[in-house]
């Protein structure tokens, strides 16, 4: 998958759950949010965005909260 010339990281839904393990979130996407900032090292809303937008398990998510953009989502994380 690319955009913009760049290759996007794929989650990693094996880490994700021993990641999942040690969290004290209950929320799913909250844990996913974490773990991708922690995991992949992002902090921008739109890279987080890119990331999650390519996966059907979080555009799941995405939709579940009416997240449809970068902005929809930078307003959620703050």
């Amino acid at each position: 998958m690319k955009k913009e010339g760049r290759v996007l990281a794929k989650i990693d839904w094996d880490e994700y759950k021993q990641y999942k393990q040690f969290s004290v979130k209950k929320d799913n996407f909250e844990i996913l949010l974490e773990f991708i900032k922690s995991y992949y090292n992002l902090v921008h809303a739109q890279g987080i965005y890119d990331m999650l937008r390519e996966d059907e398990i979080a555009q799941l998510m995405l939709n579940k909260r009416s997240i449809k953009d970068a902005e929809g989502l930078e307003a959620y994380l703050f």
